[in-house]
């Protein structure tokens, strides 16, 4: 009757999970996803970048940063500062507009939202009337002129978003204070852009998409000049003295305009096509920056050949004789211009052009001879090869944290040193406590370590597998070699480069050593690499060694793709880890599992046809077991083949419908008679309950059958030095989980230092377990005398844990999709066991140890699990006695790929994909957070008026 007891109410118990756990969703890394807007205040020296899912994201010093969003989840088109204040506008597709402020409390700032407002036209009139087209925030930081698609311009005042109906411009009021020659009614349609003078804030330079540029007194309210351009207007330009303005059209070309004090008509300076004389795409957005040298800077997007180039996504740059078109790999959403003179200096003398394209962020050092990228200390590119798999590893030593970002200096020899040009705010959050990685394995081939330690994720180095192999492509090869005759001058830039030379190159599974240095990935063709870190360059033979899965094992064909080819003698490696030894699985099918110990030098790998074991130091292979059952021919198609068959699967689920209702007669029984029918019934009943262990809430699950597909997948290995033949000695050991829920485990004998390169290591099967119900094995871990998991490698020897307790009866935990249960060691005997779906209906996706320390107490820590279920919530659950502690929902549960891929950390953290470019970070603890922590103060303002261009600026909210 004991298990219908609930336990007490524990007072104490429940203080100490109040200072253990404590879920938070801290900073999201990487790149904004589908991003439709950028900004800049040359004010507050703060980026913004608004997405199509409505949030609003700022960026300025390095961990700097703050998010937002808008409830109606609309695409953010525009955002603009107010000038010299910490406020700034969004305007939605919606055509609404939206007020936000930085506000600092409890000495951190935070953006709120203030106000919101939809410009609203008489009744009757048709939607373009208040479509919202262009905005500018006025110098006099009261009103909002607002440019629409029917050509008029309300005035709207700041923050309350009242109209000032008596301010209108209206089309018709443009047309009559112009000559009757010079335009008609439809050359007031749209208002494309509009600019305030930079000398005079009672004038604005009003821009019409048809090509009529009108310059408007407000205080006379009639216009002073007009220029009438021939192709249709993109954008506008005030230099900076007010002389002149340069205005971009459709066409390709770009004109120069001069503003006389006189009111005669003005003809243009000078007008352009930079690629022509062939038709050109639109140039949709330019700047003249001038220079104290006299040689402006012209700075345009777009305006390439329609007919070679129109696919280009370009950005071109021309000062004096030099001119480079450079060349982006995802479109160009906007860009903007930094200045290293003071606003009220007489030249601009750029710095830095920042670029916004739809999958990463580019800057150019304008001040350096050649114009080189600048490596941004965040909005990580993540993305640029599809991520496959991630790795973290926790509290890197110090030595191995400086080798790894002295081989990533090396190469990034390419990039400017300038310093970062966006520097607003002040990161107020304490220093992080200690040094971890992140490592992302591509589809490239390519594995990236990212500094994890802090609110910015940024690069340290990039390790490329593919030099090992033969690809398509020559690794030498120069995509941005030009000849000195080019013509458009184009060069590539960033980083995004979505397509693979070879799908096989995929990485998918990564594990770092961070005592020893030994690096192992595997991939996607069967391939296990395994390195050492080497701080200088060097030229070596990678030696070989296959593993042959199959082995005994007749009538199976491999129907997937080959094996990767080798290249044949040395090769040349960078300074950082390099592969000495090669494992090339048979059959070449994506490898599953992967495990490393550094200190007796063996790496096991597993795939869906069997596991492995290498020995790294003598370069053998110790043995292979083949886990295929007959009926797994999925197996043997691989994830690349397109043979699979339709009809193969459905007579499979036919199968399975045919065996549960066979199953389900055989319980109701067969006799027609109906009292044995009954009683049938209730010894089924009887048994039943005894089964699922008079739990009156759990679900009786339907054992799995042995044919199903992909039983032998090997999900996870496990290396243990635990008692597995007998209580007396312990050994080194490996264990094995599949997708059919059996757990082997071998015995290995590993012979002495002063005999290791002498003798072989052995191998013997000393156990097998199956589980009941035949669930995949997700997790395996073993329990020392103390309830305490095993340390890793080498870590006892590092005096960084404990030595395990080797006194005490050891315990092996099984944690499977349905269930956590506990064996005893060496007997292997069910000791106790927590039943997630039976109880719940949810099944494990991922499970890791964590450490939770107090928040009230440096002395006080515990080791317990977190667990992430398929419906995407995340539950700890305590060692050694598996109990429920919390639980906290996570990840949408329809968000599968963001489920899959989920990594915890050592302390207590996570990070989810929540989308191809973007991580999301979260803490289950309430010691280890990590979250951004910044002041935005307001600098002394100015009376120099700023040029607001047309993309707008922006600015985004705390997260808590």
């Amino acid at each position: 009757m004991r298990r219908f007891l609930r336990p007490g109410h524990d007072p104490v118990r429940e203080r100490l999970k109040r200072d253990l756990f404590q879920f938070n969703k801290t900073v999201e890394h990487g790149f904004p996803h589908q991003p439709s807007a950028l900004g800049y205040s040359p004010f507050l020296h703060l980026m913004a970048i608004g997405t199509r899912s409505g949030a609003i994201k700022l960026y300025g010093a390095p961990g700097v940063e703050f998010m937002g969003l808008h409830e109606e989840n609309n695409t953010v088109m525009q955002i603009h500062f107010i000038p010299d204040q910490c406020q700034l506008v969004t305007l939605l597709d919606d055509n609404s507009l939206h007020l936000w402020s930085l506000r600092q409390q409890s000495g951190a700032s935070e953006l709120r939202e203030e106000h919101r407002f939809t410009l609203k036209g008489p009744p009757g009139s048709p939607p373009s009337a208040t479509q919202i087209t262009a905005v500018l925030p006025h110098s006099s930081r009261e009103v909002l002129y607002l440019g629409t698609e029917s050509g008029s311009i309300f005035v709207v005042e700041l923050p309350s978003f009242r109209v000032r109906e008596d301010r209108t411009i209206t089309s018709e009021a443009v047309l009559q204070r112009l000559p009757e020659d010079s335009c008609n009614r439809r050359s007031c349609e749209l208002v494309e852009a509009l600019q305030e003078h930079p000398k005079n804030p009672d004038q604005i330079l009003i821009g019409y998409s048809r090509g009529l540029i009108v310059l408007w007194d407000l205080q006379s309210s009639k216009a002073t000049h007009h220029f009438l351009g021939s192709q249709q207007l993109e954008n506008l330009y005030w230099q900076r003295d007010g002389s002149k303005f340069v205005s971009c059209h459709s066409d390709g070309s770009y004109t120069q305009w001069p503003v006389s004090s006189d009111n005669r008509q003005p003809e243009p300076l000078e007008s352009l096509v930079p690629y022509g004389p062939f038709p050109c795409k639109a140039i949709s957005k330019i700047y003249w920056q001038t220079t104290r040298n006299g040689l402006p800077y012209i700075i345009f997007q777009g305006g390439m050949p329609r007919a070679s180039y129109g696919d280009r996504h370009s950005i071109t740059v021309i000062h004096g004789s030099q001119q480079t078109a450079f060349d982006f790999t995802s479109r160009v959403i906007d860009f903007f211009i930094t200045f290293s003179s003071e606003p009220a200096a007489e030249f601009e003398d750029p710095s830095a052009l920042v670029v916004l394209a739809e999958e990463e962020l580019v800057v150019i050092d304008l001040r350096t001879a050649g114009w080189p990228a600048v490596q941004p200390p965040y909005l990580a590119s993540l993305h640029c090869s599809a991520i496959t798999c991630s790795h973290h590893v926790s509290n890197i030593p110090l030595k191995l944290w400086e080798r790894i970002i002295s081989a990533g200096s090396k190469q990034n020899v390419h990039y400017s040193r300038m310093p970062w040009p966006i520097d607003g705010g002040t990161n107020v959050a304490p220093d992080p406590p200690q040094r971890d990685l992140l490592l992302t394995g591509h589809e490239d081939g390519t594995v990236r370590f990212w500094d994890a330690s802090g609110v910015c994720l940024h690069l340290l180095y990039k390790l490329s597998t593919v030099r090992v192999f033969l690809t398509d492509a020559d690794p030498n090869d120069n995509m941005n070699a030009l000849g000195e005759d080019e013509w458009p001058p184009l060069r590539k830039v960033g980083t995004f480069d979505p397509y693979s030379d070879d799908p096989r190159l995929g990485i998918q599974k990564i594990y770092l050593c961070k005592y020893s240095g030994y690096l192992a990935v595997a991939g996607t063709a069967g391939q296990v690499l395994v390195m050492e870190l080497n701080d200088e360059d060097a030229e070596h033979v990678v030696d070989h060694a296959e593993a042959d899965l199959l082995q005994d094992q007749e009538g199976y064909r491999w129907k997937g793709h080959e094996k990767l080819k080798t290249r044949d003698g040395p090769v040349r490696f960078e300074a950082g880890f390099q592969p000495f030894v090669l494992i090339q699985c048979q059959p070449p099918a994506v490898v599953t599992s992967l495990a490393l110990h550094s200190e007796w030098k063996l790496a096991a790998f597993g795939t869906s046809h069997g596991f492995g074991l290498f020995d790294h130091q003598q370069k053998r292979l110790v043995f292979v077991k083949c886990t295929l059952h007959p009926s797994d021919q999925l197996a043997l198609e691989g994830p690349l083949s397109r043979v699979k068959s339709l009809k193969k699967s459905l007579r499979q689920s036919f199968r399975r419908i045919r065996r549960s209702r066979v199953s389900s007669r055989k319980r109701r029984g067969v006799s027609g008679n109906a009292s044995e029918v009954q009683e049938a019934n209730a010894k089924f009943d009887q048994d039943a309950l005894q089964e699922m262990e008079l739990a009156p809430v759990q679900r009786k699950i339907e054992a799995r059958s042995a044919e199903d597909s992909f039983t032998g997948f090997v999900r996870t290995l496990y290396f243990a030095d635990t008692f597995l033949r007998d209580s007396s000695r312990h050994c080194p050991s490996l264990w094995a989980g599949t997708n059919g829920g059996t757990v082997h485990a071998f015995c290995l004998r590993v012979p002495p230092a002063e005999r290791r390169m002498d003798e072989p290591v052995r191998a013997e099967q000393a156990k097998e377990i199956q589980l009941m119900h035949r669930a995949p094995v997700v997790g395996i871990l073993v329990l020392d005398g103390r309830g305490t998991p095993l340390p890793e490698p080498l870590e006892v020897a590092h005096d960084l844990s404990k030595s395990p307790d080797m006194q005490g009866s050891h315990q092996l935990l099984v944690v499977s999709e349905e269930q956590l249960k506990v064996f005893t060691l060496p007997k292997v005997s069910s000791k106790l066991k927590l039943k997630l779906t039976a109880l719940e209906g949810c099944r494990v996706r991922k499970v890791t140890v964590a450490n939770f320390g107090s928040c009230k107490t440096d002395d006080y820590s515990e080791n317990n699990l977190a667990v992430l279920t398929n419906l995407g919530d995340i539950q700890i659950i305590s060692l050694p006695l598996l109990k429920l502690q919390i639980r906290y929902p996570c990840i949408r549960k329809e968000d599968v790929s963001g489920i899959a891929s989920c990594v915890f950390t050592k302390y207590g953290q996570g990070f989810y994909l929540i989308s191809p470019s973007e991580f999301e970070r979260f803490s289950l603890s309430t010691k280890w957070l990590v979250e951004p922590r910044c002041v935005v103060g307001a600098p002394e303002a100015t009376s120099t008026n700023h040029v607001h261009s047309k993309s707008g600026l922006g600015s985004a909210a705390r997260r808590s």
